[in-house]
């Protein structure tokens, strides 16, 4: 696979790798990994507000109006 950065992409790419003491591709294997983690945890509060919102919609509205 090939990735393809701008020059400042790469030295920030090149300065986290530095930081952590590790390869730049293991930068980016983490970053993927934390993205992909919390896209995870939005998607799961996302079905537990919907969820939310549609059981207790009457005491929803109620809450609004207080």
């Amino acid at each position: 696979m090939t990735l393809r950065l701008t020059p400042e992409q790469d030295e920030r790419l090149e300065a986290l790798a530095d930081m952590l003491g590790v390869s730049k591709q293991s930068v980016v294997s983490m970053a993927i990994d934390r993205f992909d983690a919390a896209a995870a945890r939005q998607k799961m509060l996302d079905e537990a507000f919907d969820l939310v919102m549609t059981r207790d919609k009457e005491l929803m509205e109620r809450l609004a109006d207080a």
